[in-house]
């Protein structure tokens, strides 16, 4: 017997090999991601890369002789020494210490080269969305019945009546079944026949027209039909990710870019994890609109700062759009902290009455310029936000200034936390 598999295989030679020491080095590979991400550019992050692992993570198990024990040895060629004597140091040699071998772990024995795969599998592996745990999207999925066409056999409540009457009588023309009307003229002809001879050819007519009509039925059983249904997988919950960010002139290109990072890891995030998940991109100055992931990240648009235009677009879209007894909505901001002194009560309202209530996390984060601390001092958004936020509401807030604490803040806020028990 001969056995051809077909299966296609990746291109990659060794992968089992390869998967095998991944499974194998998976806590050194984390770190060396995280060190390698601190300072790498986020469009790096699409195209894999090289990271160094310390040989000391390297070591594979392996039989030996344990220790201890009796030994007996016979070491040749001692004909100057016997038990207690005192060897004399060498001739020729200073009498300083040797110099000790370094300490620690290195870093320089094995680099290793992630695909792309490998890569954001590795860096996103302990990350998910914070509170999933109350409606599974990515596990949970229930079968819908569709339509599939007709089937020859299946259920009588599933009969396709248009169709099997369609069919009996495409039947009944290709064998010139006699009709009705046919047999009940012949029949009236025969009444009306004087002529014996005739009405004997007449009669032999009729009962082969007869005959012919009992042996072809009106409808058969090759002519039914049932319509036919099939399960398609269907996700029990769905969820949407709402990225709102302020584009005004308050935010210089430095706090946009890290803005924009923190988008594009969110994007990243949510593109690789969760295939079900609807993402809404809002940006706003003094007005809020809703664009495309291209103009989302790289638009040109300034002006003055309203947030609450942003948090009233995604209220107007949730309503259209989203019913929240559908969706799980998610929201993450990210913003300079500053907003027009008239727009705080707005803003304050439409967050804490109309927008948190729907979500089920809700992310702030605020970016400042690279020469200022992560502690700087409190901007009018933040210290509003900070007033809102308590532990019956899903907000959580971070301050962002340089490019290496994007990804630390970034798996603070979505990294796995306990499932929480649900009714």
């Amino acid at each position: 017997m001969h056995i051809i598999d077909r299966r296609l295989n990746p291109r990659g030679k060794s992968l089992e090999n390869r998967q095998r020491f991944l499974r194998r080095a998976k806590d050194a590979v984390q770190q060396a991601v995280r060190r390698s991400l601190q300072n790498r550019n986020i469009r790096d992050v699409l195209d894999g890369g090289e990271v160094t692992l310390p040989i000391d993570g390297m070591a594979e198990p392996s039989f030996h002789r344990g220790e201890g024990g009796l030994h007996d040895q016979v070491l040749p060629g001692n004909r100057a020494f016997v038990e207690g004597d005192i060897i004399p140091r060498p001739p020729g040699r200073g009498g300083g210490r040797p110099k000790e071998a370094g300490e620690g772990d290195g870093e320089d024995g094995f680099r290793f080269v992630l695909t792309r795969e490998e890569f954001l599998a590795v860096f996103l592996d302990d990350l998910e969305l914070p509170d999933f745990a109350k409606r599974r999207l990515s596990e949970t999925e229930e079968m819908n019945p569709i339509r599939a066409g007709f089937s020859v056999s299946g259920s009588p409540s599933n009969i396709a009546i248009a169709r099997t009457t369609r069919l009996a009588m495409m039947r009944r023309i290709a064998l010139r079944r006699p009709k009705p009307a046919e047999i009940e003229a012949l029949q009236r002809e025969i009444e009306e026949c004087d002529s014996e001879e005739k009405r004997l050819l007449l009669e032999a007519e009729l009962k082969s027209l007869t005959d012919k009509m009992r042996r072809i039925p009106y409808v058969d059983p090759v002519d039914v039909r049932y319509r036919r249904f099939e399960n398609e997988p269907k996700p029990v919950v769905k969820a949407v990710m709402f990225c709102l960010m302020d584009v005004s002139g308050s935010m210089s290109e430095h706090m946009k870019d890290l803005a924009k990072r923190f988008y594009l890891l969110l994007y990243l995030f949510l593109s690789q994890r969760y295939e079900k998940v609807e993402i809404v991109f809002i940006r706003h100055t003094e007005k809020a609109e809703e664009v495309d992931e291209e103009t989302f990240f790289y638009g040109q648009t300034t002006g003055g700062t309203l947030v609450s235009s942003a948090l009233a677009a995604m209220r107007g879209i949730i309503a259209e759009r989203f019913d929240p007894t559908e969706w799980n909505i998610y929201a993450a901001q990210a913003s300079d902290g500053d907003n027009s002194y008239r727009d705080e009560s707005a803003t304050g309202h439409l967050l804490q009455h109309e927008i948190l209530p729907l979500c089920q996390y809700f992310a702030y984060i605020e970016v400042g310029e690279e020469e200022s601390d992560s502690s700087m001092s409190s901007s009018p958004l933040w210290s509003l936000y900070e007033s809102i936020r308590s532990e019956l509401l899903p907000l959580a807030m971070r301050k962002v200034c340089r490019k290496n604490e994007i990804f630390p803040v970034f798996h603070e806020l979505f990294q796995k936390r306990q499932a929480k028990a649900t009714p």
